[in-house]
């Protein structure tokens, strides 16, 4: 599976410099791949190729595109199950999930744009004027591992929708579907240089992309940190910045909902995807009367849950990405035991019956407090924190103490009352009662979360210019 290649300017070529980088199982800790990494001379190749492909391509009708995309469609789920594997083998995550949403869901992105851009009205009448909506030029996307198709999609679907042309850095960590993809979208007959790919890691690769003049926008999706940094070097240029960043979502189970069945679906949110997920639950918020009844329902979900190798379908959690990603969320776990919170499941260390991979406990914390580290930072691994409140005010208050906002979810039996909670909660988006994920809606943060949206009309204006055209007649 090496792929020691870059997609750009509509052909296979090799790095600038040579450079190459193992990809790794994390479930076997076994060297599987290898690919290239590039550098700025390969980003500045890939932005020019980009720039000159988008003086054509921005020009294109609307129906040639939305030929391109149902090509890249029909590609994408005749190698769904291959892209899927990709991801079980890059990043740990189960067949099953991979298949059924790592995959599928990625697979969506390029439905939506295409189904958006169908009616999409890029000129219409305002006042005395014309409002016209314009491709924004080359995008340079950067995206992460943890749903490495999903978020590649989200953002090269919509880009290439509305006219324009892209250079990618995936993640060097999880590169391989990214790579098949390329394959799918050169065999769609897209137009040499709107799609560019360039591996490698986010010091070489992706900050030349964020500083890189003939880049017009960068969308990133990464770590709060990260995406500092991104858009630190981007205001030289004074691109465009969009970007998704940290959570550390709050779950407020309400006294008048379920609570045995509202603690089970939370803990199973909080742990999708190993807890490698930006909007997960992490922080349960249970009225103080109900603790004990919220550790039972915990313990009982967690005693659910199947951990093994992700190549079989029994599997339900996989392990995480890697050595250092295991470590991070090692230390984390141990943090929460020495501040005093009660391990209600879980622990350090490996399960038991498991001796190599980078596989977690799912673990359970409960009275955390606000301030501890376990209730402060991103994880990213198999960790609940429960919290407990006495009023709902409380609850609230608890659930914006954060410098996140991507996601809240609110768990009662009354619409009415859960709804007045939703919109007391600052954040992207909220769930009610494990609503699903819906990626046709806005999906972004507030606060250190992010800013701009992704998914369906919103993400599609994301790549859009506006231009207000005065005295022409309608």
């Amino acid at each position: 599976m090496n792929s020691l290649k870059f997609y750009i300017d509509g052909a296979w070529v090799d790095p600038a410099v040579p450079a190459t980088l193992g990809v790794q199982n994390p479930a076997t800790e076994e060297t599987f791949a290898t690919i290239s990494l590039g550098s700025a001379a390969d980003v500045d190749r890939a932005a020019k190729a980009a720039r000159r492909a988008f003086s054509t391509y921005s020009e294109t009708t609307v129906e040639q595109r939305l030929g391109w995309l149902a090509r890249i469609i029909d590609g994408f789920r005749a190698r769904l199950p291959e892209l899927a594997r990709a991801m079980t083998l890059e990043m740990g995550s189960p067949i099953t999930f991979a298949t059924e949403r790592q995959a599928t869901v990625a697979l969506f992105h390029f439905e939506e744009a295409a189904r958006v851009l169908e009616t999409f009205q890029f000129e219409e009448r305002m006042g005395p004027g014309i409002v016209r909506h314009e491709p924004i030029g080359v995008c340079g996307l950067i995206t992460p591992w943890n749903w490495p198709l999903n978020q590649v999609a989200s953002k090269v679907a919509p880009a290439i929708a509305t006219g324009c042309t892209v250079v990618l850095k995936p993640s060097e960590i999880a590169p391989l579907s990214a790579m098949l993809l390329a394959e799918i979208i050169h065999d769609s007959g897209l137009p040499a240089g709107v799609f560019n790919l360039v591996n490698g890691d986010g010091p070489s690769v992706g900050e030349a992309i964020a500083s890189q003049p003939e880049i017009d926008m960068v969308s990133f999706t990464g770590s709060t940190g990260a995406g500092i940094r991104v858009a630190t070097l981007a205001a030289p240029t004074v691109k465009r910045v969009a970007q998704e960043l940290g959570g550390k979502s709050p779950n407020i189970i309400l006294p008048d909902a379920d609570l045995r069945a509202a603690v089970i679906q939370g803990v199973h949110a909080c742990y999708t995807n190993a807890g490698q997920n930006c909007q997960s639950p992490t922080r349960m918020l249970v009225h103080r009367s109900q603790r004990d009844a919220a550790f039972d329902a915990a313990c009982a979900a967690v005693a659910s849950i199947r951990l093994g190798d992700p190549l079989l379908p029994e599997t339900t959690m996989g392990p995480v990405v890697s050595q250092s990603q295991f470590d991070k969320v090692q230390k984390l776990i141990q943090s929460g035991i020495d501040e005093g919170a009660t391990l209600v499941a879980g622990g350090p260390g490996r399960p038991a019956e498991i001796n190599r991979g980078y596989f977690v406990q799912p673990t359970v914390f409960g009275d955390v407090t606000p301030q501890m580290t376990i209730a402060r930072e991103e994880i990213f691994g198999p960790v609940l924190s429960i919290l407990n409140y006495e009023t709902e005010d409380e609850a609230i208050e608890i659930a914006n103490d954060t410098p996140f906002g991507l996601a809240g979810f609110v768990q009662s039996s009354d619409p009415e009352r859960a709804r007045k909670v939703a919109n007391r909660i600052r954040a992207g988006r909220v769930y009610y009662n494990g609503a699903p994920f819906d990626r046709s809606l806005p999906f972004g943060g507030y606060k250190q979360s992010g800013n701009g949206r992704e998914f369906g009309l919103y993400g599609f204006r994301e790549y859009l210019e506006v231009k207000a055209l005065l005295g022409f007649p309608a």
